[in-house]
């Protein structure tokens, strides 16, 4: 009993260091392969656990081996958009402009009375007054309320107008995402122009917005 009570305790900590070295995300954020790596670390450490028999060090070699192997896909898809696309996917327009798309709710296998549930989980009881919703890769709602249905800002007391249009990213570490830019209609001739009017370069830009209307958003790299 003993043996079993230090295997567990050298387990437990094993795992929360493993899980600090992935870094810091709340359960509902897990990407699939994430989620994939955290299921296998709670299942490789009870085996050491139940199986007295077996060296504890085996369940401590394959913990580290699969964070090893967590850090480096998410080291590469910071590099590669495409290799990012691959193992997380693509956010989805369920909404847009107010308006549904049913297409996508039938890829997706999304019914009306689901969208409807996860909408009244952020307090939004009627449908008229959304003007965008996405479904994130992470299986999360962003939802992004008409203009008039907004807070109101200090800017709206100064009566300061809002753009009811999403910003999307166009531009991510240096890299244009074509789908956001195809989604605006606009090129990359169009943004470089943009950047040079700004005596910038592509490559020194962090993270660049742009809605519909025009308005832009431009954070570059640190040095």
């Amino acid at each position: 009993m003993l043996q079993t009570v230090i295997r567990t305790c050298v387990l437990y900590i094993v795992i929360i260091l493993a899980i600090r070295l992935m870094g810091k995300r709340q359960i509902g954020d897990l990407q699939p392969s994430e989620l994939v790596i955290t299921i296998l670390i709670s299942e490789i450490a009870a085996i050491p656990i139940q199986d007295l028999n077996m060296p504890i060090i085996y369940g401590v070699l394959a913990t580290f081996t699969l964070v090893f192997l967590e850090i480096m896909t998410s080291l590469i898809t910071m590099k590669s958009l495409n290799m990012r696309k691959l193992l997380y996917g693509s956010s989805s327009v369920i909404i847009k402009d107010g308006v549904i798309n049913q297409k996508m709710l039938r890829r997706l296998r999304i019914t009306v009375p689901d969208l409807m549930e996860v909408l009244r989980n952020q307090e939004i009881f009627d449908l008229d007054q959304v003007g965008y919703a996405i479904l994130e890769t992470n299986g999360q709602m962003s939802v992004l309320l008409k203009s008039e249905f907004q807070t109101a800002s200090v800017n709206d007391l100064k009566g300061i107008s809002r753009s009811s249009a999403m910003p999307c990213l166009i531009i991510s570490d240096g890299k244009f995402l074509q789908k956001a830019m195809k989604s605006l209609n606009i090129s990359k001739s169009q943004i470089k122009d943009r950047l040079y009017s700004k005596k910038l370069r592509i490559n020194d830009v962090f993270i660049m917005t742009r809605d519909k209307d025009g308005n832009e958003n431009i954070i570059l790299k640190q040095k």
